[in-house]
C-alpha cells in the first residue's frame, strides 16, 4: 500500500505540474516531497510555481486515506492485545477455581465425591475439560497424592457415561499410581489406556517414572525395548533422563553411558536434566574425574549448569574431600544451601571433620548453627566426638558425648573410642575418664582394651597403685584378658614407685606367660 501511494502522488504531481506556455523563462526546482518519494536517478522535475488546489486535495485524501488504514491495523492490534488480555484473565480465573476446588478437596477427604458431584453439576467445565482436570491433578499430586488417585479413580468410573478420558489424563493416572506405590494399578491404567486410545510417548514415561521410583530397574530396561519397537512411539529425551536417572542411582554407570551415547545415535540432544542426571550418576558411584568433565563440558556448552547442578557439584566436592572447590561453589549458592539443603550442610560437616586443614572447628560449629536444634542425626554427633576429641577440646568432646548417651546412641568403632582415650590421656583426666567409662559400659558402647590401660598408665604416674590394681578387676569383668602390654605398664609403674618386690613378681609373671625378660626387652 505504501509502495503504490508514493507512486501514485509522484505521478500525479507530475502531470498536474505542466508548464505553461508563458514566455517567461523558466527555473527547475526539486521539491523535497518528490525527493523522499522517489528513488535516484528517476528524480521529477517541475517548474517553481507552487502545487495547484486539486494536487493539494489529492495528497490530502490519499494522506488521509494511508493514515486511517493505519488507524485500523491499530485497532486491531489493540482488539488482538485486548483478547489476549481477556484469555489470560479467564485463564487465571479458572486456575483460581481450581485452586479453590484442590484445597476443599483437601480439607474435607472423607467428602470428596461429594464435592466433586456438586462441582460437576454447578460448573461442569472444570472436570470434563482434559485441561482443566489436569492442572486439578497436578494441583493434587504435589499436595496430597492419595487425594490425586480419589479424584483420578471417580473421572475414571464415570468415564464411559461421559465424555471419555484422554491419552494425557491416563498417563497422568499412571504418574499418580506410581506416586502411590501402586506399580499393579499403574500396569493395569497402561493396558487400559492401550485398548481405549492409542499409545502414546507420554505414557510410556509415566509407568518408566513408576517403575523408577519403585525400584524396578528390569522392568523399567525392558519396558524401554518395547517402547523402541513401537511403531506409534518413539523415546523421548525425557525417556532418556529417566534411563540415565535410574541407572545412575544403582551406579550402573556402564549402562548411564550407554544411554547417553544412543541418545547422540538418535540425533536426541541432551537438555538440562539429561545432565543434571548424568552428575548424579557421577557422584553416587563416587567417580569424581567423569563428574567434574561433565560439569565443565556443561559450562563450555550451549545448556549452562543451573542451581541444581551447583547443588550436585557441591555434594560432590563434599564427599571427594575437594574443600577448595566446594567452599568456591558452597560461596555461590550459600543462599540456597542454607535455606533448603539440611543434608548439603551435613555433607560439608562430614567433609571437613574428615579433613585436616586449619580452624576446621570454627567451620564445622558455623555450619552447625544453621541445623535446627531439634534436627538429630547420630552419625554427625559421632563424628563430633572425634572431631573434638582430635582437637584436644574436652569440654566440647563431652558434651557430645553427653548429647549421645541421652540419644542412647551407641557407638561401636574403635577408631572413635581410640581418639576419646587419647583425648583424655593427653588432658591427663583420669578421673573423668573413669566417669566415661562406667557410662559407657552402660550404654553398651564398645569397651576396647586402650581404655583400661591409660587409666592404668594415669593412676601409675600418679603413683595411685591401688586404684591402678583395682583396673585389673574391671578388665577381668570385661573380658578382656591380660597381654603383654599390661605387665608391662605394672612393671613400669612399680618400678618407679620404688615397689621392688612387685617388680620381681610382675617380671616372673611375664617370664611365666612367655613374655620374656622385661630387664632385656622393652613394650615398644
Amino acid at each position: 500500500m505504501k509502495r503504490r501511494f508514493f507512486k501514485f502522488s509522484d505521478a500525479e504531481l507530475f502531470c498536474l505540474q505542466r508548464p505553461s506556455p508563458s514566455p517567461t523563462p523558466r527555473t527547475l526546482t526539486i521539491y523535497p516531497s518528490i525527493l523522499l518519494f522517489t528513488k535516484p536517478p528517476f528524480y521529477r522535475f517541475v517548474q517553481s510555481s507552487p502545487p495547484t488546489a486539486s494536487a493539494n486535495r489529492l495528497i490530502s485524501t490519499l494522506v488521509g486515506l494511508f493514515v486511517q488504514k493505519l488507524t485500523i491495523n491499530n485497532n486491531r492490534s489493540s482488539s488482538n492485545n485486548n483478547n489476549t488480555d481477556i484469555k489470560t484473565e479467564e485463564r487465571e480465573d479458572l486456575i483460581n477455581k481450581i485452586s479453590a476446588l484442590r484445597d476443599q478437596l483437601l480439607h474435607n477427604v472423607d467428602m470428596i465425591f461429594h464435592i466433586l458431584e456438586e462441582t460437576k453439576k454447578n460448573d461442569s467445565s472444570m472436570l470434563t475439560s482434559s485441561s482443566a482436570f489436569l492442572e486439578l491433578l497436578k494441583l493434587l499430586l504435589l499436595s496430597s497424592p492419595k487425594v490425586a488417585l480419589k479424584v483420578f479413580n471417580w473421572k475414571r468410573t464415570r468415564a464411559e457415561n461421559d465424555t471419555r478420558m484422554t491419552a494425557a489424563e491416563y498417563a497422568k493416572g499412571i504418574m499418580i499410581a506410581g506416586r502411590n506405590k501402586n506399580v499393579d494399578l499403574a500396569v493395569e491404567l497402561f493396558d487400559e489406556a492401550t485398548n481405549k486410545c492409542t499409545k502414546t510417548t507420554s505414557m510410556y514415561n509415566a509407568l518408566l517414572s513408576t517403575y523408577t521410583s519403585n525400584g524396578l530397574a528390569g522392568k523399567c530396561e525392558s519396558l524401554f525395548l518395547e517402547m523402541k519397537r513401537s511403531v506409534n512411539c518413539r523415546p523421548s529425551v525425557v525417556t532418556y533422563n529417566i534411563l540415565v536417572s535410574v541407572f545412575g542411582r544403582l551406579m550402573l554407570v556402564d549402562n548411564m553411558e550407554a544411554i547417553i551415547k544412543e541418545m547422540e545415535d538418535s540425533c536426541i540432544s541432551p537438555n538440562l536434566t539429561t545432565y543434571n542426571n548424568l552428575i548424579s550418576g557421577y557422584v553416587t558411584a563416587w567417580m569424581w574425574d567423569s563428574m567434574e568433565k561433565t560439569f565443565q563440558m556443561m559450562n563450555a556448552g550451549p545448556v549452562k549448569p543451573d542451581l541444581n547442578t551447583y547443588l550436585l557439584m557441591l555434594r560432590g566436592y563434599a564427599h571427594s574431600g575437594n574443600l577448595e572447590q566446594m567452599e568456591l561453589v558452597y560461596e555461590l549458592i550459600k543462599e540456597h544451601a542454607n535455606a533448603r539443603r539440611l543434608t548439603l550442610i551435613t555433607a560439608m560437616i562430614c567433609a571437613y571433620c574428615k579433613s585436616s586443614v586449619p580452624e576446621r572447628v570454627q567451620k564445622i560449629e558455623a555450619l552447625m548453627r544453621l541445623i535446627p536444634e531439634m534436627e538429630y542425626r547420630p552419625w554427625l554427633n559421632v563424628l563430633l566426638i572425634k572431631l573434638y576429641a582430635e582437637e584436644g577440646r574436652l569440654e566440647e568432646m563431652e558434651n557430645s558425648i553427653n548429647e549421645a548417651f541421652e540419644h542412647k546412641t551407641i557407638v561401636s568403632t574403635v577408631s572413635v573410642m581410640q581418639a576419646i582415650v587419647k583425648s583424655y590421656f593427653r588432658c591427663n583426666a583420669v578421673d573423668r575418664l573413669t566417669v566415661f567409662i562406667k557410662r559407657a559400659t552402660y550404654a553398651h558402647w564398645r569397651i576396647i582394651r586402650p581404655l583400661y590401660h591409660c587409666k592404668m598408665v594415669m593412676y601409675g604416674t600418679q603413683k595411685r597403685l591401688d586404684e591402678m590394681e583395682s583396673v585389673l578387676v574391671e578388665m577381668e569383668n570385661c573380658n578382656l584378658p591380660r597381654t603383654k602390654k599390661t605387665f608391662w605398664i605394672l612393671y613400669k609403674a612399680y618400678l618407679n614407685c620404688g615397689q621392688w618386690h612387685k617388680v620381681e613378681q610382675i617380671a616372673g609373671l611375664m617370664f611365666k606367660h612367655g613374655y620374656g625378660n622385661p630387664f632385656d626387652a622393652s613394650p615398644l
